[in-house]
């Protein structure tokens, strides 16, 4: 494996998210071999070092998605007027059973381009459309043709967990892929209904032997409750390096649980807001101590871009706020959830959560040079940059990522990802999306697609004028 060619980024200003979010204005960032060599002003830089201007913009460290289901990137923007119900129907019980391991492989092959491209260097790939290990062999061959960081979150929407975590086709798997592999690291990803018999256990009792976490959808409504959260305390599968998705409908026992034995949460603030597994819970975790990461879910409905997860996030945080001062008759007069801290959430959160943060999330000497570049001279929203972090969560987008640099390499450029075959990816995605099409058939498709439109109830209005439009007003 070739050394990168050492990378300094000049005179922009820095957003290290260090442990006091030490911020630098004119800076440079220099990476060799790799790593984080310096951060200061007027830095010395190898003869061979590839130089980035970053004045006008903002250096910051990577991204870290906890949670995005990546197979299903293939089917982008389809379920967007989806309930969480309709999704389950669609993956659970009728569609994700049809797609084969070519499809697993194109939605991944997409949904991780698509991230890295957005600045997210580490992503947490959700993959529960791992019905046979010839899929889970796709999965993992998408992401290592993408030049960013991927954790397989190994998981089988079909089978109970503690049938396919059973299975001498899994063991073999993560003996050949995952054992000395190239992936970041790898999870166990299954949910626990709460049922009383605890099935599940057989599942943790597995990510125990291998010694992995395990990633669960906790505190969804209707499908996953305080019982799950219980049931796995009681029998001593909560860990440092569980990771809760949503649990958004959970009790403050649950919540306590949870701090106490060094869990986290992660939040998909779109997701929560639209699909009903729960109102986005950071206003509940802030209280309860409960560390938080951030993350997209899936592009079969939503963007796939942490921006939006920053936005969303505060948004929904400061919404509840003001939501229960009035109801009873109060005012906030002082946001709690600061823009500084959702940068945070989805750089080093992301990094604690996944345990990673002494190597990422943030840009200090010794640690993977991940390295985003924030900066769009053609965009008026670019200047002027006042608030850092408020421009980060509330301004840039995924347009205004210039440089993405992973492990010291850089993987985007101006604008444009480097070694990326596009056409390749487009094209593994429309041959599913016909395949589907064709085997779900038309109709099928379109009523997936165009979920019943509820009857609406209107009310009376007392204040409406009957010869309203005549022109009288005399």
């Amino acid at each position: 494996m070739s050394v990168a060619r050492p990378v300094i980024f000049r005179n922009g200003l820095v957003l290290t998210m260090d442990d006091t979010h030490t911020v630098l204005t004119g800076a440079d960032v220099l990476a060799v071999d790799g790593r984080i060599a310096a951060i200061g002003h007027h830095l010395t830089a190898p003869d061979d070092a590839e130089e980035i201007d970053a004045s006008g913009g903002i250096v910051m460290p990577g991204m870290i998605d906890t949670h995005r289901h990546l197979w299903q990137t293939a089917m982008r923007g389809y379920g967007a007027d989806w309930t969480l119900t309709q999704y389950f129907v669609w993956y659970y019980l009728e569609s994700g059973r049809h797609f084969r391991p070519e499809d697993i492989h194109a939605g991944n092959l997409l949904g991780a381009v698509e991230a890295l491209d957005a600045g997210v260097t580490t992503t947490v790939d959700w993959s529960h459309g791992l019905q046979t290990p010839q899929h889970a062999d796709a999965a993992v061959d998408a992401l290592e043709a993408v030049p960013g960081r991927f954790v397989l979150a190994y998981g089988n929407i079909q089978q109970g967990p503690w049938e396919w975590s059973a299975s001498d086709g899994f063991r073999d798997f993560h003996r050949r892929r995952i054992d000395g592999g190239r992936l970041e690291g790898f999870q166990l990803a299954f949910d626990v209904t709460g049922d009383p018999a605890f099935p599940e256990k057989a599942a943790f009792e597995v990510a125990r032997e291998l010694g992995v976490p395990v990633t669960t959808h906790a505190g969804v409504w209707g499908a996953t409750n305080d019982d799950g959260i219980r049931l796995m305390y009681e029998n001593g599968f909560m860990t440092p390096g569980t990771v809760y998705v949503h649990a958004a409908t959970l009790s403050a026992d649950s919540y306590h649980r949870i701090a106490a034995t060094g869990g986290s949460v992660s939040v998909s603030t779109e997701s929560e807001q639209s699909a009903g597994q729960g109102y986005p819970p950071t206003w509940a975790l802030r209280r309860y101590g409960v560390p938080v990461s951030l993350s997209m879910d899936s592009s079969v409905w939503w963007s796939g871009d942490l921006f939006t997860a920053m936005r969303t996030t505060l948004s929904a945080d400061r919404s509840r706020e003001h939501l229960e001062a009035h109801a009873k008759q109060e005012t906030v007069t002082h946001h709690h959830l600061r823009a500084e801290q959702v940068v945070d959430w989805a750089t080093r959160g992301g990094a604690k959560a996944l345990g990673l943060d002494s190597r990422l999330g943030a840009l200090t000497v010794g640690r993977q040079a991940d390295i985003v570049l924030i900066k769009n001279d053609a965009s008026p929203a670019m200047f002027p940059i006042l608030h850092p972090y408020g421009h980060v969560a509330f301004q840039a987008q995924r347009g205004d990522v210039h440089t993405v640099v992973v492990g010291g390499t850089v993987v985007k450029r101006d604008g444009r990802l480097v070694g990326v075959d596009l056409a390749a990816a487009r094209a593994g995605v429309d041959s599913t999306v016909s395949y589907l099409r064709e085997t779900l058939g038309e109709e099928a498709w379109l009523r997936g697609q165009n979920p019943d439109l509820p009857q609406a109830e209107l009310f009376d209005n007392p204040y409406q004028y009957t010869d309203y439009g005549s022109g009288s007003h005399e």
